[in-house]
C-alpha cells in the first residue's frame, strides 16, 4: 500500500494526461527522451510523477527552447518544449482547471478551447467586417513571453484555492530555459508558448486584461480573440482611434505592449464603401481579408470584404511542398505519393478553402506541376517534356479523380499559375 500523501491526485488522472499527451506527440525536451522512450518503462515513469506529485517534491526541469516558423511562414518565434513527464503534470493540472475557467470565458474567445476553433473565429469576423466598415487589429508584442507571473497568479487563484494547482502552476512560471547553445536562462515574467498549461494560462490572463475590460469600457464593440490574436470591429475611425489609445493604456497596466506598427485601423471597403484610407487590408489567422470579387446567387458579381488564403501562408505552403522534394523520390508510384501526402493536403484545404476557396487554387496548382516534374524525373518518356508532364497529369486526374485530396477542387477550374 501506499503512503499517505499530503495531496489526493488519483493515478487516473495520470493516467489520463499520459493518454492525451500521447495522442498530440510533441518533440523531446532537455532531457532527449522521446515519447517512445519514456514508454519503454511506462508503469514505473508514471508512478514516479504521480508520487512526486501527490507528495509536493516535483520540480520541473526546464523547458527547451526553439525557433519554429511563425504561422503563414514569416520570421520565427521561440517555442518552449517541456519533457514528456512534465508535458503529463501539465496536463493533469489543465484537466483540472480547464471545466471551472471554461464556465468564465468569453464566447468570442476561440483559441485552445473546447469546441472552438480558429476557423470559427474567421467566420464571425467575415460577418462583422460586413456590418461594421471599420477594424481594429492588434498585435500584442511578445504576449506570452511578457505575462506577468504576480497578475497571472492572482488570476488562478481566482478560481481555484487547491494547493497542488497552486504550487504546480508557480514552479511551471519560474522554471528556467535551456537556450540552443545549453544555457540556462531564468524566467522571471511569461509562460512559454509550447506549454500544455500555457494556452489555458494565457486564456484566462487575457480574459481578464481584455475581454472582461472590453464588456465592461467598450460593451457595443464586438471582438474575436483566439489566445493573443486580437480583432475589433468599430463604426467610424474616430472609434476606432479611440479604442486603440485605450487599449494601449489598457495593455501598459497589464504589463503588455501592443506592437506600434503591426496594430493597425483598417478600413474594411467594399462596394458600397467610399474612399480610400493606408489600410485596407489585413492579415487573420492565415487569411487575408481584402475587397475580393464575389458572384451572388443571382450570377451578379459585387465587391465584399472577405477572407481567403493570405499570401504568408500561400508561401509556406510551397515551401513545404519544395521540401518533399518529389522529383526524388522516383521510387515511388504516384499512388504512394497519395497516401504519403493526402492528409497534409487535405487539412490545407479544409482550412484555408473554407473561406474564398479560390484564392488556394493557385497553390494547388502549383502542386500539380511539382506532381508533373517527378513524372519528368520516373518516365524516360517525359522527360525534358513539361507539357507532355503536365497533360500526364491531368489524364491521370481525370482516370482518378479523387486519387489526389485536391484534384477535385481543380476539377473545372482553368489551368494557369
Amino acid at each position: 500500500m501506499d503512503k499517505a500523501k499530503p495531496w489526493s491526485i488519483p493515478k487516473r488522472w495520470i493516467w489520463d494526461a499520459y493518454k492525451r499527451v500521447k495522442a498530440n506527440r510533441g518533440a523531446a525536451g532537455v532531457d532527449d527522451q522521446s515519447i517512445e522512450e519514456f514508454e519503454r518503462d511506462l508503469e514505473n515513469n508514471l508512478y514516479k510523477l504521480w508520487n512526486r506529485m501527490s507528495s509536493g517534491s516535483y520540480f520541473p526541469p526546464p523547458v527547451k527552447r526553439v525557433q519554429i516558423a511563425k504561422r503563414g511562414g514569416v520570421g520565427t518565434r521561440p517555442l518552449g518544449i517541456p519533457t514528456v513527464s512534465d508535458r503529463i503534470a501539465q496536463a493533469v493540472v489543465k484537466a483540472y482547471l480547464e471545466p471551472e475557467l471554461e464556465k468564465h470565458f468569453h464566447p468570442d474567445s476561440y483559441g485552445y478551447r473546447p469546441g472552438k476553433s480558429a476557423l470559427q473565429a474567421v467566420g464571425v469576423a467575415r460577418e462583422r467586417c460586413w456590418r461594421y466598415a471599420w477594424a481594429l487589429d492588434l498585435d500584442i508584442r511578445a504576449c506570452f513571453d511578457s505575462i506577468p507571473h504576480d497578475l497571472l497568479l492572482r488570476a488562478v487563484r481566482k478560481h481555484t484555492d487547491c494547493p497542488w494547482v497552486l504550487l504546480y502552476t508557480e514552479r511551471w512560471l519560474q522554471a528556467s530555459v535551456q537556450l540552443e547553445d545549453g544555457t540556462l536562462e531564468p524566467r522571471q515574467k511569461g509562460t512559454p508558448q509550447g506549454s500544455v498549461i500555457s494556452p489555458l494560462l494565457c486564456n484566462l490572463f487575457l480574459n481578464y486584461a481584455f475581454d472582461r475590460w472590453m464588456m465592461i469600457h467598450h460593451p457595443t464593440i464586438p471582438f474575436e480573440r483566439f489566445a493573443d490574436d486580437i480583432l475589433c470591429h468599430c463604426g467610424s475611425e474616430e472609434q476606432a482611434m479611440t479604442l486603440k489609445e485605450s487599449l494601449e493604456q489598457r495593455f501598459a497596466a497589464c504589463g503588455l505592449e501592443l506592437h506600434p506598427t503591426k496594430t493597425k485601423i483598417v478600413y474594411c471597403k467594399d462596394d458600397d464603401r467610399r474612399g480610400t484610407y493606408p489600410n485596407e487590408k489585413f492579415d487573420y489567422l492565415g487569411y487575408t481579408f481584402r475587397a475580393r470579387r464575389s458572384k451572388n446567387r443571382w450570377g451578379k458579381f459585387f465587391v465584399n470584404f472577405s477572407p481567403g488564403v493570405s499570401d504568408a501562408a500561400t508561401k509556406a505552403i510551397r515551401e513545404e511542398i519544395r521540401n518533399w522534394q518529389l522529383r526524388c523520390r522516383v521510387d515511388r508510384w504516384i499512388d504512394d505519393l497519395a497516401r504519403m501526402f493526402n492528409p497534409i493536403v487535405r487539412g490545407w484545404i479544409t482550412y484555408y478553402g473554407r473561406y474564398y476557396k479560390s484564392a488556394l487554387y493557385p497553390t494547388l496548382r502549383y502542386l500539380n506541376r511539382c506532381l508533373a516534374r517527378w513524372a519528368m524525373a520516373k518516365y524516360k518518356r517525359l522527360k525534358r517534356h513539361r507539357r507532355r508532364a503536365e497533360d500526364w497529369i491531368r489524364r491521370a486526374s481525370l482516370r482518378a479523380p479523387t486519387l489526389f485530396a485536391h484534384w477535385p477542387l481543380l476539377r473545372g477550374v482553368t489551368a494557369g499559375r
